[in-house]
């Protein structure tokens, strides 16, 4: 049996980031510290830095979100970064997409216990989710791959012109550097490295955003596009 390990109280700028959501913050940080845990979705020694680390870290995202849009959290397993961006951001429609049952479970139980109807948990691998899902304008992720992977399975799903938000830590440049040609084939016109968090985070939280043109995914998705197009047509017609 792990021994449980005690979650510390929420620091001050919470309470100011997630505003009248905040006691649904804490409540989520307890069910972090607690049931996730207990199922493996989160490791005990995250338990300490789960505000700082995780929670704040994650919500400081809101900063570069245009208002309104469509998102897909990809691979988004216990929440992060998509439940503390859906708490601190009621205007936006959030799909949670994860291919894991046990994690996909835990994310239902959070949404429907902290009333977020604005955020939908689909069960899926992000790269079989083309014509399944419809394009998005903004896809988020943190750290699950290297960033040429990340965007391999987030940037198809976009919207032309959308953009994938990447929270990524140190190596975030050298990244960038060397997924150039990778996301290039992918549809991607701009890639640059952004420090969110000003006041809220130390050090601030770092986000790769990949920009698309009219063709996300390039031209190896193009026909995937169009084929998942007409299957969708053919289906309505029925």
């Amino acid at each position: 049996m792990s021994e449980s390990v005690e979650l510390p109280p929420a620091p001050e700028q919470a309470r100011a980031v997630f505003g009248e959501r905040f006691p649904d913050a804490v409540r989520y940080a307890e069910l972090l510290a607690d049931a996730g845990v207990q199922r493996g979705l989160i490791g005990p020694r995250e338990v300490p830095r789960l505000w700082e680390r995780h929670l704040l870290n994650c919500a400081v995202l809101s900063e570069v979100v245009p208002e309104g849009v469509t998102v897909c959290d990809v691979g988004s397993g216990a929440g992060l970064p998509g439940i503390p961006l859906a708490l601190v951001r009621p205007d936006l429609k959030i799909t949670l997409l994860e291919p894991l049952l046990r994690r996909t479970t835990f994310l239902t139980e959070v949404v429907e216990l902290l009333g977020l109807d604005h955020v939908t948990v689909v069960r899926g691998r992000a790269e079989e989710m083309l014509g399944k899902l419809p394009p998005v304008h903004v896809v988020t992720a943190r750290a699950v791959a290297p960033l040429d992977r990340l965007a391999a399975w987030g940037v198809p799903l976009l919207r032309p012109y959308g953009e994938m938000l990447a929270l990524k830590g140190d190596t975030a440049e050298e990244e960038v550097k060397s997924a150039g040609a990778a996301l290039g084939k992918l549809g991607a016109v701009e890639t640059s490295v952004l420090h969110v968090g000003e006041g809220v985070v130390s050090p601030l939280s770092t986000v790769v955003r990949v920009e698309v043109g009219e063709s996300p995914g390039g031209v190896r998705f193009a026909a995937k596009r169009a084929k998942a197009a007409r299957t969708g047509r053919a289906r309505r017609r029925r």
